[in-house]
């Protein structure tokens, strides 16, 4: 597609001399800086996020149940993904540099005072407040780097823009996982001071946009900005299908009650459209629900199956690795470098594993009959310390304590023995994906700018289906469990090759198709397919882990889940790309 009649001229006014140049300019570098900041906030929380949610509080966690946190990590990003279309909008109108400093009072304080709080509600607040204030600064970053970059250069600057994201998010996890090896309060109070550190490259960032709408009232930024994609109507239906949807998350409603609920109000929606075919009016609701620009409603419909997947990553992947994979292989590997590196990439504290065999003691001392004990219950709760203990081994631990109570000093020497059963971090593992997108992440864009849009996007959807297939064939037990550590490198690698082909290509197909002075908004809309995405993995997270996991014991049909939609949004775009391959030849 010719894009070129979207570019601005010295005599339009979205023109900036910055963008015509084949260089990027002082605002493209602030920005990055200002994103890789943001990053190590976000992620320094994220990647443990799971972990951290579904760790008892006892042991520092909230103690979320498995929907609980299925609704928080579905919920919170969809809005954090879903307001830069209102936020982008307003930084349009009023200026990047004032959305970049509201962004940052309201993030600042919210991460400290989320590692606070141990009750759901106040949890969930406080991080929708850190919600809003990335919507803040979301499209305005992004719509930054749209504005310092043109056709000669666009592929190159997302890519050292998503560079820069993945330095951030491969940094953040590192120092999180350290951290929280002191107490899992000095996480938040990092992600707090990463966001202060910001303030600093913002006193050098020179204003942005605000100019070219400054005539534009707040109501026709806003009215534009809904526009772009349907009317009040389509906005409408949309909305209250993702509020139903939202209320089975929550388990105020069930799955199938939710979803019967949106089919009703789909087919109250087409009856009330087919009443009003014959009639025109101004008024909202009686007009007929409307698209706007389809084939882009279509596009961020379909890639939000690959967020729904990629975010499996953090959602899924490391509460599998925490519960279920051995990571024994890589222990062993470690020790060639050393205890610290052992005591770095997989510590366990001794003394809260003593304490825990203690409060088991106690607990199951008078148990009987002993085959009424469930092992598998006590090693899932050992896990949250590090150890993936065999069942063979606490069903002796058990056993001896039909006979004599446990004392501290035999505890103290069991939970020594068991230290052999130390497993690594699941976000020091999750970092790969991090580590191999800052490594050949540029090289990648580079190589693909030859090849069309689609093709990449489906090719990367691809690969992080075979991702989940592995996960499948080694869950059925037709991969080696004993390299445990080895698969899931190579998954988390193939996810991280698949996120390369698909992440940054997504922006830049959305980029090239944005007028310079709505590089913001419509880069606000890009992000919807992320708010759809983190919502709907969430849901199948919780749903998915919760059910097919832990109550089937089938984690093989989980897999085949994701990669069944991976496989289905490939097929997706090369529908969309044929489709619009028609219309372009009949035309």
């Amino acid at each position: 597609m010719n894009n070129n009649k979207l570019l601005p001229t010295a005599l339009q006014p979205g023109y900036s001399p910055q963008s015509s140049q084949r260089g990027f300019g002082l605002a493209f570098y602030i920005a990055n800086i200002m994103e890789i900041f943001e990053r190590l906030a976000w992620y320094g929380f994220f990647a443990v996020s799971s972990v951290y949610m579904t760790t008892p509080i006892e042991q520092g966690g909230v103690g979320f149940t498995e929907p609980q946190r299925g609704a928080v990590q579905g919920i919170i990003p969809f809005f954090l993904y879903l307001l830069p279309v209102l936020t982008g909008a307003l930084a349009d109108r009023y200026g990047y540099k004032k959305m970049f400093a509201v962004s940052f009072i309201l993030m600042a304080p919210s991460y400290y005072f989320l590692g606070q709080v141990t009750q759901f509600s106040a949890f969930f607040m406080i991080l929708l407040m850190v919600a809003f204030g990335a919507s803040c600064f979301k499209p305005v970053v992004v719509g930054t780097i749209s504005r310092s970059t043109n056709d000669s250069n666009r592929g190159l600057g997302f890519g050292i823009f998503y560079t820069m994201v993945n330095l951030g998010g491969f940094i953040g996890p590192l120092v999180a996982g350290y951290l929280r090896a002191i107490s899992w309060d000095a996480v938040f109070i990092m992600s707090s001071v990463w966001i202060l550190l910001n303030f600093i490259p913002l006193l050098l960032y020179r204003q942005q946009s605000a100019t070219t709408q400054a005539t534009t009232s707040l109501k026709q930024v806003l009215q534009h900005a809904q526009h772009v994609l349907g009317n009040s109507r389509f906005a409408l239906l949309l909305f209250t299908s993702v509020m139903l949807l939202m209320t089975a998350g929550v388990s105020w409603l069930s799955y199938t009650q939710a979803f019967s609920l949106i089919a009703l109000w789909l087919v109250a929606n087409w009856l009330w459209d087919s009443q009003l075919k014959q009639r025109a009016d101004t008024r909202w609701y009686l007009q007929p629900v409307r698209v706007s620009n389809r084939n882009f409603a279509i596009y961020l419909a379909i890639l939000t199956g690959f967020w729904t997947v990629y975010n499996q990553l953090f959602y899924t992947l490391p509460l599998f690795i925490r519960d279920y994979i051995d990571t024994q292989d890589l222990v062993t590997l470690l020790a060639y470098f050393g205890q610290s590196a052992v005591d770095f990439f997989a510590y366990v504290d001794h003394s809260a594993l003593t304490d825990k065999l203690l409060q088991l003691a106690e607990r199951y001392r008078a148990a009987a009959p002993l085959s009424g004990i469930d092992l598998e219950v006590i090693r899932l709760e050992l896990v949250h310390l590090k150890v993936n203990v065999p069942v063979a081994q606490i069903a002796m631990f058990t056993n001896e304590l039909a006979h004599s109570p446990l004392t501290a000093e035999q505890a103290q020497q069991l939970s020594e023995r068991w230290l052999v059963y130390r497993q690594v971090n699941p976000e020091y593992l999750i970092n790969l994906d991090f580590a191999a997108i800052v490594l050949l992440q540029i090289i990648v864009s580079l190589k693909c700018q030859r090849f069309k849009v689609i093709s990449v996007l489906i090719s990367g959807l691809i690969v992080t289906a075979a991702a989940f297939l592995v996960l499948l064939l080694m869950s059925a037990g037709l991969l080696m469990t004993q390299l445990g550590g080895l698969v899931i490198i190579t998954v988390i690698l193939l996810i991280a090759f698949g996120e390369m082909l698909t992440s940054p290509k997504s922006q830049e197909y959305v980029a090239s198709i944005a007028p310079k002075d709505s590089a913001a908004m419509f880069m606000g809309y890009y992000f919807v397919s992320m708010a759809l995405g983190f919502l709907f993995a969430g849901f199948l997270s919780g749903w998915s882990y919760g059910y097919l996991v832990k109550t089937l014991q089938r984690p093989e049909l989980m897999w085949l889940l994701f990669a069944a939609i991976a496989l289905l949004t490939g097929v997706g775009f090369y529908l969309l790309a044929k489709y619009n391959n028609a219309n372009k030849s009949s035309a």
